[in-house]
């Protein structure tokens, strides 16, 4: 097997595939372009979003059995065109899962007790005990959408909690578990506190959370996202933070990052939405991070050498 690597990652990769027997090549700065002049050459491609790999990519990786990439989702890679050409396709959910929830429970305690708001007060000279009197999370009814790897592991971080209740809402049917009730969408809108993304980006899931979908909620509610950012649109989040139908958001993406998930500071200027998001005391926003931790990227490398063996070997 000869594997080219496009985007640095965790050495146990290689040093893995290297004991398997596989070929290792690196190439992290070459353009797409110049990727697509040589795919021809190698079985395996090990990626995470540098780039897409569309059906003109595919069409000249005429070798190409696997593709791995370090991350929960797949897609920046045309998935049907790609299983159409029998090529094994590997992502990695359950390496950062863990970390998902974490993050996504780190946001939500920060909001409800304003952390990073009296932080700045506090670093500022300002000592205001009642502007950041907090809210508790017992008795809350937590709403999940998207019960898959990361939605089970954030409802599995809300058990020492106290919560009223764990829903969850999926496309697909049999997902609860003991950590989460499944739900159909009228009875998550009628009793959800705070809304949970952990969606794949999808056609049905691009722009889901609309002015529409958040004004059928029985309450105001507090909302996370630690899936996809294009999943909520802005400008309809910020109208809803604005009448407080929305109490507050934790956004570790958003709709304006770039496909490969780089600097979004890059360009002619941010939009006004966005800049609103900057301003508000009630809004958490991270660098897509929430799947980024030290051990999640040893998680994730260890989690393609696995399926990459297991199919292979």
């Amino acid at each position: 097997m000869k594997v080219l690597h496009v985007d640095t990652n965790h050495p146990l990769i290689i040093e893995q595939f290297n004991e398997l027997g596989f070929q290792n090549d690196e190439d992290y700065n070459s353009s797409k372009e110049a990727i697509e002049e040589k795919i021809e050459e190698y079985d395996g491609l090990i990626i995470r979003s540098r780039f897409s790999i569309d059906a003109s990519f595919l069409d000249k990786a005429k070798n190409l059995k696997f593709i791995g990439r370090l991350g929960a989702g797949l897609e920046n890679i045309d998935t049907k065109y790609a299983k159409s050409l029998g090529i094994f396709l590997a992502a990695a959910p359950e390496g950062n899962r863990n970390a998902v929830g974490e993050h996504a429970m780190g946001m939500l305690l920060s909001l409800f007790n304003k952390l990073n708001k009296a932080h700045g007060e506090v670093k500022n000279g300002t000592w205001d005990r009642e502007g950041n009197r907090g809210i508790e999370l017992e008795g809350k009814v937590v709403g999940i959408i998207g019960y898959g790897n990361m939605g089970k592991a954030f409802a599995k971080k809300l058990k020492g909690f106290d919560v009223d209740e764990v829903i969850c809402y999926d496309i697909e049917g049999g997902v609860e578990d003991e950590n989460a009730r499944q739900v159909g969408i009228m009875e998550l809108h009628q009793k959800t506190d705070v809304l949970s993304l952990h969606v794949p980006q999808t056609e049905s899931t691009i722009g889901m959370i609309d002015s529409e979908f958040l004004n059928k909620f029985h309450k105001n509610i507090w909302i996370i996202n630690t899936a996809r950012g294009k999943c909520i649109k802005t400008e309809d989040l910020v109208s809803a933070l604005k009448t407080n139908k929305v109490l507050g958001a934790g956004l570790d993406v958003l709709e304006y990052e770039k496909s490969s998930f780089e600097n979004m500071f890059t360009g002619n200027g941010l939009p006004e939405a966005f800049e609103y998001l900057t301003r508000s005391d009630n809004v958490l926003l991270t660098p897509h991070v929430a799947g980024w931790t030290v051990e999640s990227k040893i998680k994730l490398a260890q989690t393609i050498v696995d399926k990459i063996k297991s199919k292979f070997c």
